[in-house]
């Protein structure tokens, strides 16, 4: 028991639905036979959504540190001291202000090695913005906070797997922030992020175009043919499978996603809804190219549903075990490629389905 990971998770706007979809999933006792989670918030402010949601009898175990956290239990740290004003569904300074003590105390310990993983609430990216919090999400957060070059939005599913060139910028910004090294270097992290992180030996990547039927040949834009394309091919001449651009409206219309292990849209919407309307409940964003591991469900702070007891925890769920998942193949992959520098062997593709393990 003593082995098992530890998941830490921060709780999100204390007004929306965080700690209701924290508190569905952690209920189920069998969660604690494959992780020991460590919820960062404060126990007076999950016994209000526990109360507000009619979620029984539930309790978490509190801890001053990761250390004392029990294997048997779903532990908290308590990160403040100071009652909390909750204001269910409603934007407030103060659903900010706790969302980012929780935030900062997690990813400090993920960074010092105290948990293994951590797997995030949905933030309001409005409320938390402050001295030391000036990010469009917590992905460039996590980014910072790890010192990495570059990362991917990754949004993950068992049957489709999306990455996206840019981020959270608006629409009229992304044709002039698309360049050929942008979709290069994506296309590595996907590249690499299946092979380390999901055990997918010669991934194939179908990448999108960025214009209405990938522009028709130079009819509707230029993009694909002087950006798009090249970086395609230099991938590929570089040992990447990767194949397109595809119009993104017939790609996800007549199935070709499914003979793919990953597809990479060239901005938010174009990936994310295909992606939602597939795998909304049981969709996962992860954070590939981190040197640690963070998950979240791929839904909002819910605010319209806060204190209903009408969050769908699904999603929340597959974060966690989607975490648990991927930080244990990092971890054999690393064991099986120092076993084969010392006696040969290979790597092999494998699968593994998280929901058989979880029943």
């Amino acid at each position: 028991m003593s082995n098992k990971l530890k998941i830490g998770i921060s709780i999100g706007d204390v007004n929306g639905i965080g700690l209701e979809v924290i508190i569905k999933t952690l209920s189920n006792p069998a969660i604690l036979n494959y992780c020991t989670p460590i919820v960062y918030g404060h126990t007076k402010v999950s016994s209000f959504h526990r109360k507000a949601n009619n979620l029984g009898d539930f309790s978490f175990n509190v801890v001053s540190n990761a250390a004392q956290a029990q294997p048997k239990k779903a532990n908290m740290i308590n990160c403040w001291e100071e009652d909390v004003k909750i204001e269910l569904g409603q934007v407030t300074e103060t659903g900010g202000k706790y969302a980012l003590l929780s935030l900062e105390r997690a990813t400090a310990d993920l960074i010092a090695g105290d948990i293994d993983a951590l797997v995030t609430a949905p933030i309001n990216k409005h409320n938390i913005q402050s001295e030391t919090f000036s990010f469009p999400g917590h992905t460039e957060y996590l980014q910072e906070k790890s010192g990495s070059k570059d990362v991917l939005m990754f949004l993950i599913s068992e049957n489709l797997r999306v990455g996206v060139v840019t981020g959270h910028i608006p629409v009229s910004s992304v044709a002039s922030s698309i360049t050929k090294e942008k979709i290069l270097n994506k296309i590595k992290l996907i590249n690499e992020s299946l092979k380390k992180d999901f055990w997918i030996e010669k991934p194939k990547i179908a990448v999108l175009g960025l214009n209405p039927h990938a522009s028709d040949n130079g009819l509707l834009g230029t993009e694909e043919a002087e950006i798009i394309t090249p970086a395609i091919q230099e991938a590929y001449d570089k040992g990447i499978m990767c194949f397109g651009p595809y119009p993104a409206d017939g790609f996800f219309g007549n199935g070709s996603y499914k003979k793919f292990d990953a597809v990479l849209a060239m901005y938010h919407d174009q990936g994310l809804i295909p992606f939602k309307t597939l795998a909304f409940h049981n969709g996962v964003n992860y954070t590939a190219g981190l040197n640690f591991v963070r998950t979240s469900p791929d839904h909002g702070t819910g605010y319209d549903i806060a204190g209903k007891d009408l969050a769908d925890s699904t999603s929340f769920t597959e974060a966690l075990f989607s975490a648990i998942h991927i930080v244990k193949n990092r971890r054999e992959q690393e064991e099986m490629l120092s076993n084969q520098l010392r006696g040969g062997g290979k790597v092999v593709e494998t699968q593994f389905d998280i929901k058989d393990d979880a029943s």
